[in-house]
């Protein structure tokens, strides 16, 4: 089992440095123009570019320039953590600044450190503090709803493979038909109107996002409006894979021959139906959640959660490079991850995998 996972973590660490080459080739290799001229903003001097390129490393091969981008990936920033450039700024009223060759100023960034992953050509901060800002909030938005769709999901499909042809499997079919058919902003915006304006206890729910920390409560009630609107598109998609799994498993030949033993119907559905039949879901389970990393831009932008996904839209459309890497980045590695914890729980649900 131990070599097993070393084999695997070791997978992984080549997966995320294949994404990061790709990332940094698409992003800084393939566009046109100089990204320097991006991060000097309006109408620059060409010193003002020169010296933003020896900055950014800009300046050196590209081998070079990969070389660097993941020394500082992996180490950090230190002590090579990028200038701000502000023109405007005055040396007399603000301490620990160099002056530029053009007459403006910089100041080093808050928030470097490891993984250096740069700074935002927009917003002048450090890409890994904003990530660590937005971070939470979008493993919150996740996991919670993670917990809705996979409980919900599974249940139903339980009892409508079981119940086959009864109106309990009517209704679970029709549950998980209204749930792939509507759409998620339709569902959040209807969920809106009618538990913040029409329902008695709106005041309770809200939009945005409160730190665990400060307010538990209010954490939990702006969240579950979220939770529960991007969970059932899932649950819907779970419910008919595990309907179609278990009706397929409880068919097999190991089945009949655990019945045939006397087991109890209830251990031959859970220990042998319903555990063969999981390991798909377990592999759906793992995409699903890390690919929302920075997929539920929808779902974040209803309910005016500022997550990774928001962040991505917004540094595509501003074209902020670093911004984009470093979103590709975590979404690169919580995708590696989650393969990593798939492939370990599915050895461990599937007998017939071997960790050799």
């Amino acid at each position: 089992m131990g070599r097993y996972v070393i084999r695997r973590l070791l997978w992984t660490v080549l997966v995320v440095l294949v994404v990061t080459l790709l990332t940094f080739v698409v992003f800084y290799v393939m566009p046109p123009g100089n990204p320097s001229v991006r991060f000097a903003g309006k109408q620059p001097t060409p010193e003002l570019i020169a010296q933003v390129e020896k900055q950014l490393g800009l300046d050196r091969s590209l081998p070079e320039q990969y070389a660097h981008f993941l020394r500082r990936l992996f180490l950090g920033d230190g002590t090579e953590c990028p200038l701000v450039y502000r023109p405007l700024c005055s040396i007399e009223s603000v301490e620990n600044f160099v002056v530029l060759d053009t007459g403006g100023c910089a100041t080093g960034v808050s928030g470097c450190g490891w993984p250096g992953l740069g700074m935002s050509f927009d917003s002048r901060t450090a890409v890994r503090q904003e990530l660590i800002e937005r971070t939470p909030r979008t493993l919150s938005l996740i996991f919670g709803a993670a917990v809705i769709w996979l409980v919900v999901g599974v249940s139903i499909g339980v009892i409508s493979a079981l119940k086959r042809r009864t109106i309990w499997d009517r209704l679970a079919m029709g549950f998980a038909l209204f749930g792939i058919s509507a759409p998620v902003f339709w569902l959040g915006l209807v969920a809106l109107w009618i538990f913040t304006v029409k329902l008695p206890f709106s005041d309770s729910l809200g939009t945005g996002y409160v730190e665990f920390g400060n307010d538990p409560v209010g954490w939990f009630t702006h969240l579950i409006l979220p939770w529960t609107v991007l969970a059932l598109l899932y649950a819907a998609f779970y419910a008919r894979m595990t309907r179609g799994n278990l009706i397929d498993t409880m068919g097999e030949d190991y089945i009949r021959t655990a019945r045939a033993k006397g087991l109890p119907e209830r251990r031959v559905i859970f220990k042998h139906g319903l555990r063969a039949s999981l390991t798909p879901i377990v592999t759906m389970f793992g995409l699903d959640v890390a690919l929302l990393v920075g997929g539920a831009v929808i779902t974040e932008t209803v309910f005016n959660i500022q997550g990774l996904g928001n962040y991505a839209v917004q540094s595509a459309v501003s074209a902020d490079l670093p911004a984009m890497t470093g979103v590709v980045v975590i979404v690169a590695f919580a995708v590696a991850f989650m393969n990593l914890v798939v492939d370990i729980v599915y050895a461990y649900l599937d007998p017939r995998v071997r960790y050799s």
